[in-house]
């Protein structure tokens, strides 16, 4: 159904909620109405009954695996449980098989966003220490940004010569995003830790290994050359109480250097490896309670920009291995917003704030066309909730092709009832509609 009104919503949409009825048409919003809209003749309609209607949530760091490592997700599968959380468009990372470092591997990797997505897609172009000439041929307009591992993680991609650093955060012609924590803090903190536990390091070491002062380190370095050089930086994965002070309170607009927060930084801590153990292991870390306090301030204060999933699933016979071999990431994009909502339940966040930071503020901070808002003229992307419709995540309702999630047995009030991109029902009462496809994401840059 691409032409239809979506009737009574509560719709929820740059820090105002209000009731109003939606004119649907060729995939865009035609209008929308407190006073309500007539029949329209041809024209399908969804009563809303009152509930919750946002934005589609915008994911601007994923790891969807394809291609090369589809055995632990692939684009149908992941973009399958995007649309079930209510997540419309995403933008995903490079540290694939083959790694896109060059423009033709980054058109095949559209190709399949086109074939197999079921919502709305952008690839990152991937750095490396002598692509950098190759980096700087991508385009603006049709590509979400670079991507630069200033540390080593999955599918190693790690930059760390210096003159090459220097020449990309000079030389970026578009925004920039880094994953940051310093390889020779790591490698001296993995040594100990072998030294001291052999092949039996405990999981719990983790946010000790790839430690805060790693993050740092990385961070503040990277926030220098930014700053030296002007270039349009965004840090991603935040995890650290102190990097925060690396970050401007305030509005996106016009902001050089701006940060991601991730659900898991927001909603787990270090006492969780615990029971979780291996589910719990991202990189950058999870880290403590006081760590985990700050990041959820500074999404308050505005020092933290967007709020994403790192969605990066691995099997669970991969997790199963011993913490050296094991390798980081895990699924999100599924519970990313009803986490947010619980959060919001709790008090950590307000409504207009999840809608902020998940919606709006990625919109504005990579300069998306025409998405991110509930406004006229605006792409169809909508997610319809019921904030009161508990619902226990398990394995069995896990979409993700690795069949796991580190929110097992968590209950969540809030669930996402239909999700629409591009005016097309993508998923609608517990099932997902595997006929439709998303769109490119274009950018006005």
């Amino acid at each position: 159904m691409r032409d239809l009104i979506i009737r009574d919503a509560l719709v929820a949409n740059e820090g105002r909620t209000f009731q109003a009825d939606l004119l649907i048409r060729g995939g865009l919003i035609e209008r929308i109405a407190k006073e309500g809209i007539g029949a329209v003749a041809g024209v399908g309609e969804v009563d809303a009954q009152g509930r919750l209607l946002i934005p589609g949530v915008i994911d601007d760091q994923v790891h969807f695996r394809e291609p090369g490592l589809t055995h632990k997700e692939d684009i149908a599968h992941a973009s399958a449980a995007a649309a079930a959380g209510g997540v419309t468009s995403f933008m995903e990372m490079p540290n694939t098989v083959p790694q896109t470092l060059s423009q033709e591997l980054l058109e095949e990797k559209y190709g399949l966003g086109a074939a197999h997505a079921l919502v709305n897609y952008s690839f990152y172009m991937g750095i490396s220490n002598d692509n950098l000439d190759e980096a700087l041929r991508t385009d603006p307009a049709t590509v979400c940004g670079l991507k630069a591992f200033l540390g080593s993680s999955t599918g190693n991609m790690l930059v760390d010569d210096p003159a090459t650093l220097d020449h990309l955060f000079r030389k970026a012609h578009m925004l920039l995003a880094i994953h940051a924590e310093d390889e020779a803090t790591i490698r001296r903190n993995m040594q100990a830790a072998v030294e001291r536990w052999g092949e039996a390091i405990p999981m719990e070491q983790h946010p000790i290994i790839r430690s805060a002062d790693a993050c740092y380190i990385s961070s503040s370095n990277a926030v220098a050359l930014a700053r030296e050089h002007g270039t349009r930086l965004h840090v991603l994965h935040i995890s650290t109480a102190r990097e925060i002070s690396l970050f401007e309170p305030g509005p996106i607009d016009g902001k050089r250097i701006t940060a991601e927060a991730c659900i898991h930084h927001l909603w787990f801590t270090d006492a969780d490896y615990a029971t979780k153990g291996a589910l719990l292991k991202w990189n950058p870390a999870v880290k403590g309670a006081a760590d985990r306090a700050a990041i959820r301030q500074a999404v308050v204060d505005d020092r933290i920009d967007v709020v994403a999933t790192d969605h990066a699933p691995h099997t669970l016979e991969e997790k199963a291995r011993p913490y050296a071999s094991c390798p980081s990431g895990g699924p999100l994009v599924q519970h990313s917003l009803v986490a947010m909502l619980e959060l919001e339940r709790q008090g950590v966040f307000t409504l207009a704030q999840v809608v902020e930071k998940m919606c709006h503020a990625p919109a504005r901070l990579f300069h998306i066309a025409k998405r991110g808002f509930i406004r006229e003229g605006y792409h169809a992307d909508l997610v319809l909730v019921d904030r009161e419709a508990p619902w226990t995540v398990d394995r069995s309702n896990v979409l993700s092709k690795c069949g796991w999630s580190p929110f097992e047995g968590q209950r969540f009030q809030a669930r996402v009832v239909r999700t629409w991109v591009n005016g097309h029902t993508v998923f609608s009462d517990g099932r997902v509609h595997h006929d439709v496809r998303g769109e490119r994401l274009r950018f006005e840059r």
